[in-house]
C-alpha cells in the first residue's frame, strides 16, 4: 500500500504541478471558472445548489486543512503527501464561486445603482488569480472567505424558505458572519502558527467591517436583488396576451447593439400608449410584489422624475421569466427609463428609451414576438 502511495506521489500530475508551478494558480483557477460557467444555470435547480454548497463546503475544509498544515499537524498522515495541493485547492475553490456569482449577478444587475456590487465581483474575480503569493495571508484569507460565504448564503438561504425581502437579507447575513467567525476561531484554536500570525480582535474587527460594508450596500441599493433577474426588458407599442402567451410589438434595435432588444429611439403618436414589458426570472415558489416605476428626464431641472409607480405580483418558476406589462399614454418627448424594482426598491433592471414625437416619422422594422 505505500509503495502504490509513493508511486502516486511521483505521478504525472505532481511532475507537472511542480514543474509548472508559477503557472499552476492561473491553471486551478480559469478551471474553477471555465466549470461554473459551462454547468450552472439555474439558482434554484438541484444540480446547482449541490455544486455550490460542495464548492462551499469544500473551501471552508480546505481552509482549515491548509492553516493547520504549517503546523506539522498532518506529519506522518496521508493528508502530508497532498499539502501542496491545498492553497491550490482554495484557489479553485475561490475562482469556482466568485465566478458562480459573477454569472447569476450578471443575469439581475441594472447597469445603474448596482453596477458598483457587481464590478466588485468582476475584480474579485480577476484579483484571484493575483492571490497565489498572497494566499498564506491570513487577513487575506478569511476576509475573501467571508466575502464568498455572506454572498453564498444571501443567495441560498431566499432559494430554500422560498422568500426574499429585507429581514431575509439580514438573517442570511447574520448567519454567515457567525458561522465565519465560528470557523476562524476553529482555526485559530487549533492553529499555533495562526495566533503568531493574527491578531483575534484585528480579524474580528475586519470581518465585522466587511460586514457593515455588505449590509450598507443593501440599504443604499447598491446590491441586485438576486436571486431575481430581468431575462427581457422591451420598450414596445403593443402587447396582448393570447392563450397564455404575449404578442408583443416593438421596433427591433440595429444588430450592432446586441446588447438590447427595443430600439432606443421611441416613435411616438399622440394618444399612443407605450408599454413596458418585462420577463423576470424568480426561483420556483417565490412570490413577489414587482413594481414599475416610470421616469422622465427633465432637462431644466437635469433630474429624473418619477411619473408613475405601477405593480403587479410574480410568482417564480418558469424558465424565461415570469411575464408582465404596464403602459402609459399623453407621455412627454424626451429621455425615459422604466425601472424594474421590487417593494424594497432594490433595481432588478432598467428598461430606458427616448420618445421621438414627430409627425413626420413612422416606426419601421416593427416585429412581433411571442414571449
Amino acid at each position: 500500500m505505500k509503495r502504490r502511495l509513493d508511486r502516486f506521489g511521483n505521478n504525472k500530475f505532481r511532475i507537472f504541478i511542480r514543474k509548472h508551478k508559477k503557472y499552476a494558480p492561473l491553471i486551478f483557477f480559469i478551471g474553477g471558472f471555465i466549470f461554473d460557467s459551462f454547468t450552472l444555470g439555474r439558482i434554484d435547480r438541484l444540480y446547482d445548489l449541490i455544486i455550490l454548497c460542495l464548492h462551499m463546503s469544500a473551501l471552508t475544509i480546505t481552509l482549515y486543512l491548509y492553516n493547520v498544515a504549517y503546523d506539522g499537524k498532518w506529519q506522518n498522515t496521508i493528508l502530508h503527501r497532498y499539502e501542496e495541493y491545498f492553497p491550490l485547492a482554495i484557489q479553485f475553490f475561490f475562482g469556482g464561486l466568485s465566478s458562480a456569482y459573477v454569472i447569476y449577478f450578471s443575469r439581475s444587475v441594472s447597469l445603474s445603482s448596482t453596477m458598483s456590487f457587481f464590478v466588485i465581483l468582476v475584480v474579485l474575480l480577476i484579483a484571484n488569480e493575483f492571490l497565489k503569493k498572497r494566499i498564506s495571508n491570513k487577513y487575506l484569507q478569511f476576509s475573501v472567505y467571508f466575502f464568498l460565504n455572506l454572498t453564498f448564503f444571501t443567495f441560498m438561504i431566499p432559494v430554500f424558505i422560498k422568500e426574499m425581502n429585507t429581514n431575509v437579507f439580514i438573517f442570511s447575513s447574520l448567519v454567515s458572519l457567525i458561522l465565519t467567525l465560528v470557523v476562524i476561531i476553529i482555526i485559530y484554536a487549533a492553529s499555533p502558527n495562526t495566533r503568531k500570525e493574527i491578531h483575534k480582535g484585528k480579524i474580528i474587527g475586519l470581518i465585522l467591517s466587511i460586514y457593515a460594508l455588505i449590509n450598507s450596500f443593501y440599504f443604499l441599493k447598491l446590491i441586485p436583488p438576486v436571486p431575481l433577474a430581468l431575462h427581457r426588458g422591451i420598450a414596445a407599442h403593443e402587447v396582448t396576451l393570447v392563450n397564455n402567451d404575449y404578442l408583443v410589438s416593438y421596433e427591433r434595435a440595429d444588430s450592432k447593439m446586441f446588447w438590447r432588444d427595443h430600439k432606443l429611439k421611441f416613435i411616438y403618436n399622440p394618444g399612443d400608449k407605450v408599454f413596458a414589458f418585462a420577463s423576470i426570472f424568480a426561483p420556483t415558489d417565490i412570490k413577489k410584489s414587482i413594481f414599475h416605476r416610470w421616469k422622465w428626464y427633465n432637462k431644466e431641472t437635469k433630474e429624473w422624475e418619477i411619473t408613475d409607480n405601477i405593480g403587479y405580483r410574480i410568482t417564480g418558476g418558469r424558465d424565461t421569466g415570469y411575464r408582465g406589462y404596464t403602459f402609459k399614454t399623453n407621455v412627454k418627448p424626451g429621455e425615459w427609463k422604466v425601472q424594474v424594482i421590487t417593494s424594497e426598491e432594490l433595481v432588478i433592471g432598467v428598461i430606458d428609451f427616448e420618445i421621438i414625437i414627430d409627425p413626420t416619422l413612422e416606426p419601421n422594422k416593427i416585429i412581433q414576438e411571442k414571449l
